[in-house]
């Protein structure tokens, strides 16, 4: 258990809705395990790597490089191809739309974060 660091697709600090595709940001957030407690870090902005459908694997590398320092992901909905190219390059990714706070809960009660 421990501390973790997680980033949320979200632009309203209370709702995880963006697709991974198209989100232009993430807030970095530090969940600790052990008390069940979370704070937003910061708020970075990314390219989102989907445009019209195409996909390019540099802007792929580019939104994962600034998330390096967050063991996982959380996202609104992410295609196959994106989540496969993630999890190979090995970034976790959750699908969790939804309410932050419960979905935070739900990670640590079911020990999702390691």
């Amino acid at each position: 258990m421990g501390k973790h660091r997680i980033a949320l697709a979200t632009t309203d600090k209370l709702t995880i809705h963006q697709h991974f595709g198209h989100a232009e940001g993430y807030e970095i957030t530090d969940v600790d395990t052990d008390t069940g407690s979370f704070d937003f870090v910061e708020y970075r902005e990314v390219v989102p790597p989907c445009k019209a459908g195409d996909h390019s694997d540099a802007v792929f590398d580019a939104v994962l490089e600034a998330l390096s320092d967050c063991e996982a992901i959380a996202v609104g909905k992410i295609g196959p191809g994106a989540a496969d190219y993630v999890l190979k390059k090995g970034m976790r990714i959750f699908e969790a739309p939804g309410v932050i706070e419960k979905i935070i809960e739900t990670l640590i009660d079911k020990k999702m974060l390691k």
